[in-house]
């Protein structure tokens, strides 16, 4: 990690060992986590297939219509994807944001949430024991001028379900297993995270070596 908080992620692949075919068979929700840490190239990939750019030098955050590895509505991209880590080598334990133009993590704050974030999303002890969980935010107001409450009704569950797919199936590509939470107390989150009052939690979902 530099001065200014960032931590730059490994560059992704694009090719892997499994087919597609091979992952959509595989693909399940897994919730029994062993202790073994994650690796950074490991988050790397995950974080490049939930909402990462397919070509960094085209495109901005907000734009760029072919650019990201998901699809969004009118390409807005009305998501945020933050990062709890709890056990990642070489990266130290807290709370940051994917910062997907930069393909990096910038630090919120440097406590480990885990165990927070578990009371939150009642007692789900997943949340506690991954070493690492995505946490997918929406940030309404990006879509509501051009697509108004369609926009927040369909189009962001639209958006976020389309990512999570991809968390899905990469992690199986990488043995690795995660559980897509919506089950869990919005404002504790919040606290939880201190997020900003336009942020709305979505999903919460853990990642690491199933059991």
């Amino acid at each position: 990690m530099n001065v200014s908080g960032f931590v730059k992620l490994p560059p992704p692949r694009t090719r892997g060992d499994l087919s597609l075919e091979e992952t959509l068979i595989n693909r399940r929700s897994r919730r029994y986590f062993q202790t073994s840490p994650l690796t950074p190239s490991e988050i790397s990939q995950i974080l490049w297939a939930a909402y990462g750019l397919k070509e960094p030098a085209r495109g901005k955050r907000f734009s760029g219509k072919a650019n990201r590895n998901c699809p969004s509505a009118g390409a807005l991209f009305p998501l945020e994807i933050y990062l709890t880590v709890g056990d990642i080598v070489d990266i130290p334990s807290g709370f940051y944001q994917f910062i997907p133009d930069e393909h990096a993590l910038k630090l919120i704050h440097d406590k480990d949430l885990r165990e927070d974030l578990c009371k939150a999303a009642q007692q789900r002890e997943m949340v506690r024991d991954a070493p690492a969980s995505l946490i997918y935010i929406a940030i309404e107001s990006r879509v509501i001028a051009r697509y108004g409450e369609r926009g927040v009704q369909r189009y962001i569950p639209m958006d976020i379900g389309h990512s999570a797919q991809n968390v899905y199936l990469q992690v199986e590509a990488l043995g690795l297993g995660t559980c897509a939470i919506g089950a869990f107390n919005d404002e504790t989150v919040k606290q939880v995270l201190d997020l900003p009052e336009e942020q709305i939690p979505m999903y919460i979902m853990p990642v690491g070596y199933p059991v």
